[in-house]
């Protein structure tokens, strides 16, 4: 195993990711939903942020890129299966929503632009 430290892109790159979900964040507050997990991993997948507005729980992709339309364009079939199966895995863990209705969104962020909310950016492929 190797201590090499990550790239210095690598590292600018996670820099930016963690800003774009506490941007992210921040703006879901700001329309009523609550925080439950922010950048939760299981063996399976990683989820950006999970969130509650009354009895619904949202799994929410953030995706950052220079331009929204860029954003928008970044979350690809295999990803959602990824995050499908965090969920799943998140679900597991956290019995006590089991009853909830669940959705799938995407926030998208980009420099000098609001945060853009897309509401069931994916379906659950059954």
């Amino acid at each position: 195993m190797s201590n090499a430290r990550p790239s210095p892109a690598r590292r600018a790159a996670f820099r930016l990711g963690v800003s774009a979900e506490a941007r992210a964040a921040l703006f879901l507050a700001a329309k009523g939903y609550r925080p439950l997990a922010k950048r939760w991993k299981s063996p399976v997948g990683e989820l950006d942020l999970v969130v509650k507005r009354g009895k619904l729980i949202v799994f929410v992709e953030v995706k950052a890129r220079p331009r929204l339309e860029e954003a928008a364009e970044a979350v690809l079939p295999r990803q959602r299966r990824r995050i499908v199966a965090a969920a799943e895995a998140w679900l597991a863990a956290h019995p006590e929503h089991a009853g909830y209705d669940m959705r799938f969104d995407a926030v998208l962020v980009a420099p000098g632009r609001l945060p853009q909310h897309i509401v069931s950016a994916f379906e659950v492929e059954t």
